[in-house]
């Protein structure tokens, strides 16, 4: 049995990157809200010891994001996130310019200023295109690999009284309508994202993590984004603070269940998830 399943690749910076071995994608929020690490990272020095960190760690890629997506909150003006992204890249690109960078924004003006002006190589989507009538076009355009989330309503709305007839068929229905206008737009390498705990019960997203093996039937790179939210805390009932044995858990069987890239805020322990499972063959 292949526990990581078949071969696969993205293009970043016109080179082949092999997935034969999942991909571990280190967060950078540079918020002031986000749910686990708002506000830590808001100066120079926090910026560049937690981008040490995570590059020292072996993080994969970087996922730079500058917008708060918890259930509920406020949206921060186009300008403000360019601003706050702007500053991240420009330190990022200083400081770490062979790093692997991916801007977590669903606004296309703001994917195009940060692959156009600060080289990010990747763009990640809560809305897969469905909050910025101009994105998939943009990123076709860009020529840059795109992940497509999916999320039911949104950030300020999506977990008031989420409902699916069937929660993984629905998001896979979604999921490839959306892959189609992303396909007519020129996007060449999508990465999929279930969305754990966007427009979705605990109930949801464990049956949506029991069942990942099903979004192979897309036959696309697959993202599993679970690290440190209320899906396990809530779950084990403690805080995002005391949620990391959980995060490894479920990685663990997302990596047995075929994902190709894990999404976290503890590269180190992510990683080695990898290797233990990659070695079980």
């Amino acid at each position: 049995m292949d526990l990581f399943f078949k071969k696969r690749s993205l293009c970043l910076r016109g080179k082949l990157v092999d997935l034969s071995t999942p991909l571990v994608m280190g967060i950078l929020n540079y918020t002031p809200d986000s749910f686990y690490d708002g506000g830590r990272y808001n100066d120079i020095d926090s910026l560049v010891a937690r981008l040490e960190q995570m590059t020292g760690e072996g993080a994969d890629i970087i996922d730079v994001g500058a917008v708060s997506t918890r259930p509920g909150v406020d949206m921060i003006s186009k300008d403000e996130e360019i601003r706050r992204l702007s500053g991240v890249m420009g330190i990022i690109r200083d400081k770490f310019p062979g790093a692997i960078v991916s801007v977590d924004t669903f606004r296309s003006e703001v994917a195009e200023i940060m692959v156009r002006d600060f080289g990010a190589d990747m763009v990640n989507d809560i809305s897969a295109g469905g909050m910025d009538g101009n994105m998939l076009s943009t990123v076709g355009r860009l020529q840059v690999p795109y992940i497509a989330m999916h999320m039911q309503g949104t950030p300020v709305t999506m977990q008031d009284n989420p409902v699916y007839d069937d929660v993984v068929n629905d998001i896979l229905k979604y999921l490839a309508q959306r892959i189609s206008l992303m396909r007519q737009t020129g996007i060449r390498d999508i990465i999929i994202d279930p969305g754990f705990g966007f427009g979705k019960t605990l109930e949801h997203n464990y049956t949506i993590a029991g069942h990942l093996e099903a979004f192979r039937i897309l036959d696309l790179p697959l993202l599993a984004g679970f690290s440190r939210k209320s899906m396990i805390f809530r779950l084990l009932g403690t805080d995002p603070h005391q949620a990391l044995s959980g995060t490894i858990a479920l990685n663990a069987a997302a990596l047995l269940k075929g994902a190709d890239i894990l999404r976290v805020h503890d590269v180190r322990e992510a990683k080695e998830t990898v290797k233990v499972i990659g070695s079980l063959k």
